[in-house]
């Protein structure tokens, strides 16, 4: 009787431990390594930014803060892994806005937020804009039009891939300014940028093209930003271009698997918000033209929102496709 009175009491108890080690579990994480999915190829904007994050967040959490690239599909295909991941804190995904905000308007895709992906903090919004090879000889937002009305299709444009932001933003300048220039998608902005610079295409929409600015190599015509980059104060900003109102902003933000337990969102937001007032990673940020917003979940969750129905405002009015 002794012995079933002790197999009754620890049954019942059973619950309460399971329940007092998840907490526990919860309560330290991250206790194992954390992937970090970034949904495209290595060497473009997301992975030169994603990449400084992960550094940092394992030195201060103290477990490694592992980079799986897994570009296709415009970001949809590891944005979709990170959906249908184990909501259990140990595997999220670091991304440009597009797949979330853009890709839904264009095509089906097999997740949704909130219903599938979670907000976690943002962690940079992206300064830069219309970039040409420098040898076009064009100068000016101005003179791109000029160029491209004179050369209907012969001028050409990489992006990181078809519903990506960059595409969005040069289909956006096309429908407004009545030109036609030939969309070239990649699978990242690095591969784009090799074609750039070898000519096989025109023009960019990247971060990943500065260094090249700054060379001499490419020409920045106007920055995709409501303010000027402060590294190129006499280049104008796309409205005081004379293109207002079609502008896309890029940003990029943190997201977990629906589930994911709220404990872990706001210790990990609480650490992306401490790491982005840090000087070093300022100063970081800064030096790949990314500027650090500081935001809750429920903060970005709101902004996010926002430009969800912006994009899929501007898709509709300009009639923008995946074919564009």
């Amino acid at each position: 009787m002794l012995n079933r009175r002790r197999l009754l009491a620890t049954t019942l108890a059973a619950p309460a431990i399971l329940a007092t080690s998840r907490a526990g579990a919860q309560g330290a994480w991250p206790n194992r390594p954390v992937k970090l999915i970034l949904p495209y190829a290595p060497g473009g904007a997301t992975d030169i930014i994603g990449r400084p994050w992960a550094d940092r967040l394992g030195q201060v959490l103290g477990q490694p803060f592992v980079i799986d690239n897994r570009g296709g599909a415009a970001g949809g295909i590891g944005t979709e892994a990170v959906a249908k991941s184990a909501p259990d804190g140990y595997t999220f995904l670091l991304t440009p806005a597009g797949p979330v905000t853009v890709l839904p308007h264009l095509r089906r895709v097999a997740y949704a937020v909130p219903k599938d992906l979670v907000t976690v903090g943002r962690v940079g919004d992206l300064v830069c804009g219309f970039t040409v090879r420098a040898d076009l000889g064009i100068n000016t937002m101005a003179e791109l039009v000029a160029h491209a009305r004179r050369n209907p299709g012969k001028l050409a444009y990489g992006s990181a891939g078809a519903g990506s932001s960059t595409h969005m933003r040069i289909e956006a300048l096309k429908a407004a300014a009545n030109i036609d220039i030939l969309h070239v998608p990649y699978r990242g902005s690095a591969d784009a940028l090799n074609d750039l610079l070898a000519g096989n295409v025109q023009m960019m929409n990247e971060i990943n093209v500065i260094p090249h600015v700054r060379s001499g190599r490419l020409k920045l015509l106007a920055v995709n930003y409501p303010t000027r980059h402060p590294d190129f104060p006499d280049v104008p900003t796309l409205t005081e271009a004379g293109f207002p109102n079609i502008d896309v902003p890029i940003w990029y933000a943190v997201w977990a698997p629906a589930g994911t337990p709220r404990e872990i969102i706001a210790a990990f937001n609480a650490k992306l918000r401490e790491i982005g007032q840090e000087a070093d990673m300022t100063a970081r940020m800064r030096n790949i033209n990314v500027i650090v917003p500081l935001q809750t979940p429920e903060e970005m969750l709101a902004y996010f929102e926002r430009d969800f129905a912006a994009n899929g405002q501007l898709i509709r009015d300009k009639k923008i496709t995946l074919d564009g």
